[in-house]
Parts: structure tokens; sequence; C-alpha cells
């Protein structure tokens, strides 16, 4: 097997000599082809290509006017000198430089560096994960500050944004720094101090996140006592609280059945007047009916005797006397003479009318 594959080997090179000494004796090829071979590799090695999301900085080597140029190159193909001029790229995109001591999925897809250290104004330790997210806008400033590549990470933002960083959240406490307003209070002023740093170099800053900070482990266990005190403190406040709104409640309820009893005895003494009310105007309602039949029979009674004081009264006595002895058998005896009845005369009456012996 050994063997074998030198032999194949030197086949495959005598066949390309062979084909290479073909096209070389062809005069097609010197005619059409090596003009071309010729201007495409001229047009390689005196162009160069900028890609998207980038912006070329030009650099002329030799000759009177050798530095770098300030004109900023877009994407596209231009013109270079070769061996005389390049142009250098720089990303025109948004940057992401990542402080972090652990591989996060935005670590990996950016620019990393080590978490930034910061010590508290009282000797506590804090490790913070920061992402620092820029643009460059003027490429030129950047390249004669920094030089060429992404120099410009490990010069400027990267030890700019550690030392800001520790020096500004450095000035808080460890109280401070847990309890969060004034930790965010620093961060926007580390961010407005890089911003003006980073200015001056052609960078623009976008935003400083601090993701996630984590103390050391001493402070981390007083950390966690305190929050179980502060918890248990809180629950005890809650109970009082709870205890509080109980008596309210029974306050309240206690109130309420009250106020329900004297609505109800309220109720009833309104429905007793309103009986009692009934009533008296029931009676003065009688009483005022029974009045006007007596005063009707009042007023009959006197036309009555009007009537019979008038013209024809002597027969209207008459009549109403009749009516009155109506049924009533009438006996007419004497009063004088022989056969006159004496009332004073009992037994002489009594044998006229036969009801003696």
């Amino acid at each position: 097997m050994s063997d074998i594959r030198p032999k194949v080997g030197k086949q495959a090179a005598s066949g390309l000599f062979r084909i290479l000494f073909a096209i070389l004796k062809n005069k097609w090829f010197w005619i059409f082809g090596a003009p071309i071979f010729l201007v495409v590799v001229s047009a390689r090695a005196c162009t160069t290509y900028v890609p998207p999301n980038r912006v070329g900085i030009k650099q002329v080597n030799y000759g009177s006017n050798s530095g770098i140029r300030k004109e900023a190159y877009g994407p596209g193909l231009h013109f270079v000198t070769a061996g005389v001029e390049r142009l250098h790229l720089f990303p025109s995109d948004l940057q992401v430089v990542s402080f972090s001591d652990s591989g996060t999925e935005m670590s990996r897809r950016s620019r990393t560096a080590p978490a930034i250290k910061v010590q508290t104004s009282d000797g506590y330790n804090v490790t913070l994960d920061v992402s620092v997210l820029f643009h460059i806008v003027d490429p030129y400033r950047v390249f004669t500050e920094s030089g060429p590549g992404r120099s410009f990470e490990d010069k400027m933002v990267v030890p700019r944004a550690d030392r800001i960083l520790r020096k500004t959240l450095g000035e808080l406490n460890s109280e401070e720094f847990y309890a969060g307003p004034k930790r965010i209070d620093k961060s926007r002023a580390a961010q407005a101090q890089l911003a003006v740093e980073l200015a001056g170099y052609g960078i623009k800053l976008d935003a400083v996140l601090v993701r996630r900070y984590t103390y050391d482990s001493k402070y981390q266990q007083l950390i966690e006592g305190r929050k179980i005190k502060d918890q248990t403190v809180f629950w005890r406040q809650a109970e009082a609280k709870s205890a509080i709104e109980e008596r309210k409640r029974d306050t309240i309820v206690a109130e309420g059945k009250a106020t329900q009893e004297v609505e109800l005895a309220r109720g009833a003494a309104e429905i007793q007047k309103i009986r009692a009310q009934a009533d008296l105007y029931r009676r003065k309602q009688a009483a005022q009916g029974k009045l006007l039949v007596e005063l009707a029979e009042a007023k009959g009674t006197q036309l009555e005797t009007e009537a019979l004081q008038g013209a024809g009264s002597e027969a209207m006595v008459g009549l109403k006397m009749a009516e009155v002895l109506k049924g009533v058998k009438v006996l007419v005896l004497p009063s004088d003479g022989k056969d006159g009845m004496n009332p004073l005369d009992l037994p002489s009456m009594l044998r006229k009318l036969e009801v003696a012996p």
C-alpha cells in the first residue's frame, strides 16, 4: 500500500505538468488567455473590497504623500496601488465588549474581557458583569490613536471602561451597592464619563449595562443573614398589621350590627307611628262622619219641627197620633152625668168596664 501512493502522486504530477506544458505551447493562450490572466491578477493586486458594515482607511507607505488619509471608504471595490497603498478595515456597526468571567451567550458573540473587580468604600469586593456598547464614528481618529485592526478595544475601550467603573462604583459602600438606586446613579455617571473620554478618540458610546454583580463569600453570608432578619421583621410587621386590620374589621362588624338593630328598632317605631296615625285618621274620619250624620238628623228634626209649626200642622199632628195609636182599641167614656166616669173612683170604673165581679 505504501508503494502505491508515491507512484500515484508521481503520475498526477506528471499529468499536470504535461497539461501545463500543452497550454503554454498553445498560441491561443498567449493571444487571449495570458492578457486576461494578467488583467485579473492586476485587478486583484490593485483593488481592495470593503464588505458591508465595514469602513476603510487608506495608508500610503511611500512617496511625498505617505501617511494616513482621513477619507473613509465605504462598502464596495476601491482602487489601491499594490505595494504602495493599503486599506485598513474597521467595523461600522454596533460593537460590544463584554466584561465577564462566565461564558455567556453575549460574551461568546462579542469581545470578551475579565469581569470588573470593584472594592466598595467599606472594603468588600464585588465582581461586575458589564457590557459596553459603542460605534466607531471616526475611523481615522481610531486608527491614529490605537493602530490597525481591533487594537482599539484593548487600547481604548477595555482599560478606560474598567478604570472608570472601578473608580465610580467604588465610591459606594456595600449597603448602597446592594440597595440599588445609588448604584444605578453611579452606573449612569460612569457611562457619561466614559462617553466623554471615548468621544475624543472617534468612538460613540451607546450604553453601559451592568448585567450582574456578585459579592464575595463573606459579605454574601452577611447579606443572607440580614435578609432573613429583614424578612422576620417584615413578617412581624405584617402580623401586627393583620391583627390591627382584624380588630378594625370586628369593630366595623359590631358597629354594623348595632346600626342594623337601631335601624330595625327605628323601623318598628315608624311602623307603630304610622299605625297610630292611621288609627287616629280613621277615628277622626269616623267622628266626622258621625258628626255629619247627627248634624243631618238634627237638621232634619229642625226642619220637621218647623214644618209642624206651620200651616197644616194640626193635621200632621193628627196623622202622627193616628200612626201612634194604630192597632190600639179606644174606649170612649163620658165624664159627667149619671153614667159619667170618675177616674178617682176605681171600683165604679172597674164595674163599668166589667172587670170587677
